[in-house]
C-alpha cells in the first residue's frame, strides 16, 4: 500500500486553531489563500524572491511560499489579519499609514510583518550585514536608515516606496521605544 500523500494538520493562526486536510506538498501561502481565505498574505513570485508573502511564525518572519504547511503544524502564525489590536492598528501599520509607505499596496502586508520582525530583531541586539561593530559589548546598533534598509531587502516593493517604507520602520520603532520606555 503505497503511503498518504495527505494529512489533517492543525493550523494556529492569528489566535485560531484551522483544522484542515492538506497535500503534504501544500505551501503554507496556498493554505492561508486558498484553504481559509487569509487573502492577505500575497503571492507574488511563488520563489522566495520578494517578500510578498511574509508572515510571522513563533514571531519571526518567513516567506510562507517556501514553507510547507504540515511543517506549520504546531507553531503560532501571524498573518497581515492578525497584526491589528481589534480596530487599533499596530505602530507598523499606522505607520505605513501616516508615511505613504505603500502605493499600490499588494506588497505592504509582507512589508508590515517584516517590519515588525525588524523592530523585534534589533531590539533584541541582532546585527545585519550593515552594522558596522558586532561587538557585544558594542550594544544595539542605531536603527539608521541603512540598518532598516538592509533588513527590509527581502521585501520588494514595485512602486518603489522605499523611502516612506523607512522613513514608518523608523517611526514605528521609535513609538515602540517610547511605549516601552514609558512602562519600565
Amino acid at each position: 500500500m503505497a503511503p498518504s500523500t495527505s494529512s489533517a494538520i492543525t493550523l494556529n493562526i492569528n489566535g485560531e486553531k484551522h483544522t484542515l486536510p492538506v497535500d503534504h506538498r501544500t505551501t503554507l501561502l496556498d493554505a492561508l489563500r486558498e484553504r481559509l481565505d487569509l487573502t492577505g498574505t500575497k503571492k507574488g513570485c511563488d520563489q522566495g524572491q520578494c517578500g510578498a508573502c511574509t508572515v510571522l511564525i513563533d514571531g519571526r518572519r518567513a516567506v510562507s511560499c517556501l514553507q510547507l504547511a504540515v511543517a506549520s503544524e504546531g507553531r503560532e502564525i501571524t498573518t497581515i489579519e492578525g497584526v491589528a489590536d481589534g480596530d487599533r492598528l499596530h505602530p507598523v501599520q499606522q505607520a505605513f499609514l501616516d508615511l505613504d509607505g505603500y502605493q499600490c499596496g499588494y506588497c505592504t502586508p509582507g512589508q508590515v510583518c517584516s517590519a515588525i520582525a525588524v523592530i523585534e530583531e534589533h531590539a533584541a541586539g541582532w546585527p545585519s550585514a550593515a552594522t558596522t561593530d558586532v561587538r557585544p559589548e558594542a550594544g544595539v546598533p542605531e536603527l539608521s536608515a541603512d540598518e532598516i534598509r538592509e533588513r527590509m531587502s527581502g521585501n520588494l516593493c514595485r512602486c518603489g516606496a522605499y523611502v516612506s517604507i523607512v522613513q514608518a520602520v523608523a517611526r514605528a520603532a521609535a513609538a515602540e521605544t517610547e511605549a516601552a520606555e514609558a512602562v519600565a
